[in-house]
């Protein structure tokens, strides 16, 4: 594993959040998975003592650590049946986000930034001059 992948996930370990996987070779950097019964452990630490049993929708959060490295981009995406919260760790990343098809918005998000996104609200990540980490709950909307 790269350096920020070892220090990352020596952090999760040392914060006593279970990894229940991760993916380091994505083409824009990769991410772990907590599991779900750190849900509020995990937003202690990353979102503020958020109540996670308040935004709760299906009963079903998804908590993932993304590393993004310099220069790359996430795909253009969408989701049915979830939102998501997203919490800038360390570095800056550029966040696109439209309600259409067409990249619009553009916000530059620096490391203590929080965006919420809606479900079917497009969305795209880009790292900038350096890696950054971010924090994400998927908040599941749909017991299926």
């Amino acid at each position: 594993m790269n350096n920020i992948f070892n220090k990352t996930f020596e952090n999760l370990t040392s914060q006593k959040l279970k990894v229940v996987d991760k993916d380091i070779e994505r083409p824009w950097g990769g991410f772990f998975v907590i599991y779900e019964d750190n849900a509020q452990d995990f937003s202690n630490i990353y979102f503020n003592g958020l109540n996670t049993e308040e935004i709760k929708v299906s009963g079903k959060l998804s908590l993932k650590i993304l590393i993004i490295e310099p220069n790359k981009r996430l795909s253009w995406q969408y989701h049915h049946r979830r939102s998501e919260i997203w919490k800038i760790v360390s570095g800056a990343i550029k966040v696109v986000t439209s309600h259409d098809n067409v990249e619009r918005k553009e916000n530059i998000l620096k490391e203590g930034d929080e965006i919420r996104l809606s479900g079917r609200e497009r969305h795209r990540i880009i790292g900038l001059d350096e890696y950054s980490v971010v924090a994400e709950i998927w908040i599941h909307t749909d017991k299926d």
